[in-house]
């Protein structure tokens, strides 16, 4: 997964500022994941709500940051082009990205207050697992999102190329 943040930073940085922060946001919250994950495998009694609560607020801000700021962004440029393909496409996966945006908002509420953090330590391995994978099958969505709505201005070769990868 990470190595999948790495490819879609270099191949998308510099395409516009809010994407590029977008990205690096989405790295460092990879990067906290992965560390809370590891704590977990090592002793998961041992991991406190605060650590918990800095990974639940960075996953919040990326998820928020993509539904109001990145995907609106990305759209009213298709818009800005005339691509009506890319805008209809658009809409189906931002409507896969709900799935993964309903999983955050669960996870985010089990863990809200110390108590639900203390009854819920015991799920946490499996609220890792479940996040591994939305957050995988996010990441791809949001990179043909990327892909097909900054195809709208690209050459024509590099727009039919961008169409060929993210047929929905």
């Amino acid at each position: 997964m990470l190595e999948d943040c790495k490819t879609a930073l270099e191949r998308w940085g510099g395409v516009h500022d809010l994407i590029d922060r977008w990205l690096d946001e989405r790295r460092e919250l990879l990067v906290n994941f992965l560390e809370l994950k590891e704590a977990c495998d090592a002793e998961l009694e041992a991991v406190s709500k605060s650590r918990i609560d800095a990974f639940s607020e960075l996953l919040m801000d990326y998820i928020s940051a993509g539904h109001f700021e990145i995907y609106p962004q990305l759209r009213e440029e298709a818009r800005a082009f005339d691509d009506d393909e890319a805008l209809g496409i658009a809409d189906r996966l931002l409507e896969r990205l709900e799935m993964s945006t309903e999983l955050v908002l669960a996870f985010d509420a089990d863990y809200e207050s110390p108590m639900r953090c203390q009854q819920n330590l015991t799920r946490l391995p499996a609220w890792i697992d479940r996040l591994v994978k939305g957050l995988t099958e996010r990441f791809m969505l949001e990179d043909q999102l990327i892909a097909r709505l900054h195809a709208a201005h690209a050459p024509d070769a590099a727009r039919e190329e961008a169409r060929a990868q993210t047929r929905v």
